[in-house]
């Protein structure tokens, strides 16, 4: 049997740094300078404590191809945000004037507070009834209906009610950047918690509206029976009874009772439309 190995002396010699294996593709990248350049190590980022925020600026290599040709280096904010880090903001070539122009409003967020039981789920409704009869869009975000969802994983400890106001603000904050009217209806008993939020947004597209109902017309209504659950200590940290709500100080608008009675949902809602018209948020 006759071999067919080649003799040692006659194979060739691979080439000092490649492969021996033929690369046409990686030939074709060369030739037209796409080869990826070595990956340079990123800056180290300061560790900071939950809720603040550093920011650097590093030079990445980016490669953009065009015609043929490849070219590019530019800075990027690289920052530190509470437990993430190494994060870059991107921004989008349309923003928040584009999309309000798109959708003849001005976003914003309308706060509404107050006890259970003081008709802050039925003037969310009203309002967003009334805003979409006339062609102007919103969304209700409100606490029972997001508990539902995005904050299921949250009791109603005074920690966790933190943080499902802090997550529905920030979750408002993008709906009104998008352009909409964003209607929050929830309790939101702290006002620190609500401030926070105000915070988040821009000078004057934070509208509070305090649902100023006493607790004893809420626990007379009541209903969803939670009053007389809490009464019955079936339900122990309820506000109103044994947790406390802290009214705010200064709302944009405040509904009260009139002689004892509540003003309808239909009132209710136009009081707020007025306000959002006086200040220009309806524009047409």
């Amino acid at each position: 049997m006759v071999s067919r190995a080649i003799p040692a002396t006659l194979r060739p010699t691979p080439r000092v740094g490649l492969s021996a294996t033929s690369d046409p593709v990686g030939r074709w990248r060369r030739s037209i300078g796409l080869v990826a350049t070595r990956p340079r190590p990123l800056p180290p980022i300061l560790t900071v404590s939950p809720g603040k925020e550093t920011t650097e600026t590093v030079q990445m290599t980016s490669v953009e191809v065009s015609n043929g040709s490849a070219s590019g280096k530019k800075n990027l904010v690289m920052s530190t945000v509470g437990n993430s880090t190494n994060i870059v903001w991107h921004k989008c070539p349309v923003g928040k004037l584009g999309r309000q122009k798109l959708l003849k409003q001005k976003g914003c967020v309308i706060w509404i507070t107050g006890l259970s039981g003081s008709g802050k789920s039925t003037l969310a409704c009203a309002l967003s009834r009334e805003l979409y009869s006339r062609g102007h869009l919103a969304y209700v975000l409100d606490g029972d209906n997001v508990r539902h969802g995005l904050n299921r994983d949250l009791s109603f400890t005074e920690v966790d009610r933190e943080e499902n106001i802090r997550r529905i603000g920030e979750v408002a904050k993008l709906f009104a950047d998008a352009g909409i009217i964003c209607i929050a209806s929830l309790i939101s008993p702290y006002r620190r918690d609500r401030d926070a939020c105000r915070a988040l947004l821009p000078d004057s597209t934070f509208i509070e509206v305090f649902m100023n109902i006493p607790l004893e017309v809420c626990e007379a209504r009541d209903p969803k029976g939670l009053y007389k659950l809490a009464r019955a200590g079936k339900i122990k940290g309820f506000t109103g009874i044994d947790d406390p709500y802290e009214p705010p100080l200064d709302s944009e608008i405040v509904i009260e009772p009139k002689v004892g009675e509540c003003p309808p949902p239909a009132a209710m809602a136009e009081q707020i439309i007025s306000y959002l018209n006086d200040n220009g948020f309806l524009q047409e």
